[in-house]
């Protein structure tokens, strides 16, 4: 009987899976080694705990009623097969697993144990065969493609698609990059055309209905939607014109001269119309008004910025708006009250077609951060941020005054 002991307490201290045992009401009593070393917990932490601590948070509501439901009726079960499961480490991490539960009986009550294999190389490998074969048949579209294409030019006349080494490979660089520029285009197309254009028909359609000269009310209802779905299908166009543009080389800085302080004035009252109930921009202008600027470009940038700080701020939250300017430089500030920007998604911000996970269903490109930052760039300025979750962003924008020399004494 001691050796049988011995032996099973070998198995569990020296199984390769993580074995974790809980008692009826759900709470750890014990684990193994390896188990241990998973999570990164000890003993101590985890003996009395709920098993809910090894669940990330998302899921461990429901699992408290998964996990009593199942211990109602225990069954010996594999889980993960048909669907990804996920293990929640000490430090927060998380890593998809196998799991599989067996029940028992002892003379201190019910108990499950559980079997937990950590499947996060498995899943790479997966991952890494998937991406192969959407490679695979991305080179294949695209080597049919340009055979056909090929094939016609042959036909109409052979000399013209004698062409340099050179120049094919740049001709397919740059075709794998409008390729997955389209492929991209087609995903967030299909996605955020897809409301504006359901409100303009629904809105399109309720009009009708409205025959009546006391109803008007209601058919401008509908006429303000229409406006504002059209609005939002024209910004995201003009986000991949702009791409476009940017892609060839076709947008250049010329600066001009300007008086901001009413430039800013009037950018303020055209998009004070996408402001939400009781929202307000408080602008505030400090130095010389005169400077040389590229108005489109800089107009560009700010009606962006200023409208993700309406966009990404709740109704009666204020967003403001500061400037600060002299013959060298102009310092911008644009300030919201709004949902923040995760601290893992920063680095990417300017990324083309990033969007914050925070981001929710708030319509947008993931395009508008590059094209600022693009834009910029072009007038030789710099742009920053920072941001707290739940507590709003700040960008910066520095760009310089380029007063012509015989203005500057002026």
């Amino acid at each position: 009987m001691t050796r049988h002991i011995e032996m099973l307490d070998a198995l569990f201290k020296h199984a390769t899976e993580g074995i974790v045992v809980v008692n009826k009401a759900g709470t750890i009593v014990m684990l193994n080694p390896k188990a241990r070393e998973l999570f990164g917990y000890t003993d101590i932490e985890l003996v009395g705990k709920k098993i809910e601590t090894l669940i990330p948070q998302r899921f461990s509501g429901k699992h408290v009623d998964y996990r009593d439901e199942y211990l109602e009726a225990p069954r010996a079960r594999g889980m993960g097969h048909l669907l990804d499961l996920f293990a929640r480490r000490q430090d927060g991490s998380e890593f998809p697993v196998e799991v599989s539960l067996s029940p028992f009986k002892t003379s201190d009550g019910e108990f499950v144990v559980s079997f937990v294999i950590d499947i996060t190389e498995r899943k790479k490998q997966e991952n890494r065969i998937i991406e192969a074969n959407l490679e695979i048949q991305k080179l294949n579209a695209e080597l049919e493609e340009r055979v056909n294409q090929r094939t016609k030019e042959l036909a109409s006349a052979i000399k013209k698609v004698e062409e340099s080494q050179e120049e094919v490979i740049r001709a397919l660089k740059k075709e794998r990059e409008l390729n997955n520029m389209k492929s991209q285009f087609v995903t967030i197309a299909s996605h955020e055309f897809r409301t504006p254009l359901a409100t303009i028909l629904s809105s399109a359609s309720l009009i009708g209905r409205y025959a009546k000269t006391e109803e008007e009310d209601k058919r401008q209802k509908h006429v303000q939607r229409i406006k504002s779905a059209v609005t939002n299908l024209t910004e995201i166009l003009n986000d991949f014109l702009s791409i476009g543009k940017l892609e060839e080389g076709r947008v250049q800085s010329i600066p001009v001269s300007a008086n901001l302080q009413e430039f800013c004035q009037g950018l303020i009252e055209e998009i004070k119309g996408l402001c939400k109930e009781q929202q307000q921009i408080h602008f505030h202008y400090e130095g010389i008004t005169e400077v040389w600027l590229d108005k489109q470009l800089l107009r560009n940038v700010l009606f962006n910025l200023l409208s993700n700080a309406i966009k990404y701020s709740e109704a009666g939250k204020s967003i403001f708006f500061s400037i600060k300017s002299d013959h060298t430089f102009v310092s911008i500030e644009i300030k919201d009250e709004g949902i923040g920007i995760p601290e893992a998604d920063q680095a990417h911000i300017f990324d083309r077609f990033f969007r914050a996970h925070n981001a929710g269903n708030a319509q947008g490109t993931g395009l508008g951060l590059n094209i600022v930052q693009n834009y910029i760039d072009l007038m030789g300025g710099k742009v920053s941020f920072s941001s707290e979750i739940g507590r709003g962003t700040i960008f910066y924008v520095k760009l310089p005054n380029h007063v012509p020399t015989n203005n500057k004494n002026d």
